[in-house]
């Protein structure tokens, strides 16, 4: 499975930002799904997940409110969108993909068995 994940940029504080993460090569509605983002000098970080039937979603408690994390099977696409950022928020941000058979939201950075090369983004204050 091959993940491909755009639509980063630089936005400033208070703005909103889409990203979309395409997965090719595989059954995508096998696999949970989950957006990380690492910043300069951090670990990267989860911050979304979606089960794989979209079902069950499952946030980092700073994005909560202002993050939707989403899903379209028919697409092979799982989707981030951003509102309200915040300067913290600045990361370059990666999906990951893990397969599974439940519709459980599966997190764990070491258990995803795919990721996408990552997109930045810049939340300017």
């Amino acid at each position: 499975v091959q993940l491909q994940a755009c639509g980063g940029g630089l936005v400033q504080a208070g703005g909103s930002l889409g990203l979309s993460c395409a997965a090719s090569g595989g059954t995508f509605s096998s696999y949970g799904m989950n957006w990380f983002r690492q910043a300069p000098g951090k670990e990267r970080e989860f911050v979304a997940g979606i089960s794989r039937g979209g079902g069950n979603t499952y946030y980092v408690d700073s994005v909560k409110g202002r993050f939707t994390i989403s899903r379209d099977n028919a697409k092979n696409t799982v989707y981030l969108q951003m509102n309200s950022l915040k300067p913290e928020d600045t990361a370059v941000y990666y999906c990951a993909g893990i397969f599974t058979y439940t519709d459980y939201v599966l997190t764990n950075y070491a258990s995803m068995n795919y990721w996408g090369k990552g997109t930045q983004v810049t939340v300017s204050s």
